[in-house]
């Protein structure tokens, strides 16, 4: 069973402020595997994601007309819940994916995978089991360890990621390894993708892949991607290339596209106070049962902030001086940007403050 059709187009945002999304992208593509090739003349895929302080929720389709009528459809959900609303330290949560792959002309494949995570700033590490069934085969199950770390840069609107996987698939391990860049700017949101696949027993392998969107208006960009996949085991599905390219309408408008140089704010940027060798921010919350700061120093990981009342909350910081980007998290789950600061677009309809530590 070749791929039911090429890879559906949609990209993840890069901050916690662009809390909801979805979207429908309308195209062309073709994969070309071992022994054949499918081209799609239509393709729709649909796209939504949730996320929140605590919880993250994707999920993608598409559904493709193939040569000779033939129709196939793919889609998957991808889930992310943090079990403790502690901000600091070691926090659990778990991951989970499923995916599913049918063809009018062949058979129905689906797989599932779900990991317990230990979550420390930046970094996570975790262990959990994956499942894969095809119509007409026996299930098959197998353990998996998983680690992954990503990284915000300060410099520029773009985050690194790193996954390791090892999988141990009928007796014998597997490793896969990931990492990419993505990018999100005024109008162009793009990312980049190498894989391998590390095993003695089944072969060591690569594979990397390039999307990228622009938008002609707030709410329309044209897509295209290209590069090629590993082997799905679970699924039944080949390694393989592809090429694709359409046009993606979003429900939410984008924030407004600078054209040349960016608009400079109205209100003054937060400045930190000075505390001995730590940075002092002070904010009014009425009513807030609990505050945390999330920014691009810390890859927006909310990091509890302290109540000293009359509804005064206080976060003491290691900054090295510069420009830095945040917002507040209120009660857990709702994202506040801090009245009376100079803010800018995070690109995908939501805003920045912005703090200056001299």
């Amino acid at each position: 069973m070749g791929p039911a059709s090429f890879l559906a187009l949609f990209v993840m945002p890069l901050t916690l402020c662009a809390q909801r999304q979805a979207s429908l992208g309308v195209g062309t593509g073709i994969v070309r595997y071992t022994g054949g090739s499918s081209f799609s003349a239509l393709t729709l895929s649909p796209a939504a994601q949730r996320l929140s302080a605590l919880t993250y929720l994707g999920v993608s389709g598409a559904v493709s007309l193939l040569e000779g009528g033939v129709w196939a459809s793919q889609g998957r959900a991808d889930v992310w819940v943090a079990l403790s609303q502690r901000t600091g330290g070691v926090r659990p949560a778990v991951s989970a994916t499923i995916s599913g792959t049918t063809r009018s002309d062949g058979v129905a494949a689906g797989s599932g995978a779900a990991v317990i995570e230990a979550v420390r700033g930046n970094v996570a590490l975790g262990v959990g089991g994956v499942t894969g069934v095809i119509q007409q085969e026996p299930g098959v199950g197998a353990l998996r360890v998983r680690g992954r770390a990503w990284w915000q840069l300060n410099t520029a609107p773009a985050q690194l990621s790193l996954t390791t996987e090892a999988t141990r698939f009928l007796g014998a391990w597997y490793t896969d390894v990931v990492g990419g860049v993505t990018f999100d700017g005024a109008r162009t949101v793009g990312s980049v993708w190498l894989s391998g696949r590390l095993s003695k027993t089944y072969g060591s392998t690569g594979a990397a892949s390039a999307t990228v969107q622009y938008f002609l208006t707030p709410s329309v960009a044209l897509e295209a991607s290209g590069g090629n996949y590993l082997r799905d085991p679970f699924q039944g599905l080949p390694q393989a290339g592809f090429v694709a390219g359409g046009v993606r309408v979003f429900a939410s408008r984008r924030a407004a596209m600078a054209r040349s140089a960016p608009v400079q704010p109205v209100l003054q940027p937060l400045v930190a106070a000075h505390r001995g060798d730590t940075i002092v921010v002070r904010f009014r919350m009425p009513a807030a049962k609990s505050v945390a700061i999330a920014g691009n120093w810390n890859a927006w990981t909310p990091d509890t902030m302290h109540a000293l009342g009359d509804d005064i909350w206080e976060a003491a910081l290691q900054l090295a001086p510069g420009t830095y980007y945040f917002n507040l998290v209120v009660d857990g789950n709702e994202w506040v940007v801090p009245a009376g600061v100079a803010v800018i677009s995070d690109g995908m309809g939501g805003l920045l403050a912005v703090l200056n530590v001299t």
